[in-house]
């Protein structure tokens, strides 16, 4: 034994102490008194056991499965931010709020006073909007992402915009142009006009981004409810390869742009366009947004995530698809 180390006797006091401290919980100053010792000689002996190795921490967390997927979403898609929140049995709407409590958090923490923030609709913006408050006002500015859905008043980007402004103490600016136009042709119009592209390109300047994931199966499949077409062509679409929808854009399980011509009818920013955003924040939950979730992680669209666990685990278990 070299002269650093305790010997028997001091090895069995430092025992003692690291007892009375971490397996019954006496703060220093009590083993001092109890052991008759120097509050200094005691915290010196906690510090050498632990570098001896005689002491193993071990944390058991309700929340360790949903710390594990976010790290294991982190690592594999290089996100800054993950935030995993627990899934509510038998109850998607509940589960959809838990989400949006969590992606308000997660906004709150990145705002500061000037920032302008980018965003989509649908109902996963809509439930982070309804539970998020604040404790004093941001000096901010919310602008659209995409062009408006006629009604869907509740999840349209202008009435989302207009609620997060208020409940954040900012202002919201508008666009006065729908989403899906009838023609390409119609589209260019609208992209031309100076109130719509001057909306777009603030949105293109955005500090933080927060965005949706749209479904493209299932009854309820977001991007239908906003652009309905047959049965047949969705069909078609999910055969060739569409597994999802951002900013109202079909996209294919590596984050492509679907090749399609709805896709060219479009008043919104181009996916990669989120891209270049510092935080963007993607909002999702539910079996239906795994391949979506997917296919937006792929394309590099967004480096923050705000998900139920259920579908985080669905995601890395299923949602990357062999080309």
């Amino acid at each position: 034994m070299s002269g650093n180390e305790p010997d028997f006797e001091g090895m069995r006091l430092m025992a003692h102490v690291l007892t009375l401290h971490y397996e019954e919980g006496l703060q220093q100053a009590q083993i001092a008194a109890e052991l008759g010792l120097s509050s200094a000689k005691v915290n010196r002996l906690i510090k050498q056991g632990r570098e001896l190795g005689m002491v193993e921490i071990t944390v058991h967390s309700p929340f360790q499965r949903q710390f594990d997927l976010e790290r294991k979403l982190t690592q594999k898609w290089g996100l800054k931010n993950c935030l995993v929140v627990p899934a509510v049995t038998g109850s998607a709407e509940t589960t959809l709020n838990q989400v949006g409590k969590g992606g308000a958090r997660l906004l709150v923490e990145k705002i500061r006073d000037g920032d302008t923030i980018g965003l989509s609709g649908g109902k996963s913006l809509r439930a982070l909007v309804e539970n998020l408050s604040v404790d004093h006002a941001f000096e901010v500015n919310v602008v659209p992402m995409t062009g408006g859905v006629q009604g869907q008043h509740y999840t349209d980007v202008n009435h989302i915009a207009t609620q997060l402004a208020e409940k954040l103490g900012g202002r919201a600016t508008l666009i006065h142009a729908p989403l899906h136009a009838d023609t390409t042709e119609e589209r260019d119009l609208l992209m031309s006009v100076r109130s719509v592209h001057s909306v777009l390109d603030s949105a293109r300047q955005a500090d933080i981004a927060v965005v949706g994931i749209g479904s493209v199966t299932g009854p309820d499949a977001t991007y239908f409810e906003a652009h309905p077409i047959s049965e047949d062509e969705r069909a078609k679409l999910i055969e060739n390869g569409v597994r999802g929808e951002f900013l109202g854009h079909l996209i294919n399980h590596d984050g492509s742009l679907a090749d399609t011509e709805l896709n060219a009818r479009l008043v919104a920013l181009p996916p990669e366009a989120t891209a270049r955003v510092p935080v963007t924040i993607g909002v999702a939950s539910g079996p239906e947004k795994v391949a979506p979730i997917a296919a937006v992680l792929n394309g590099g669209y967004i480096n923050a995530l705000v998900v139920d666990e259920r579908t985080a685990e669905a995601v890395l278990e299923k949602g990357v698809e062999r080309a």
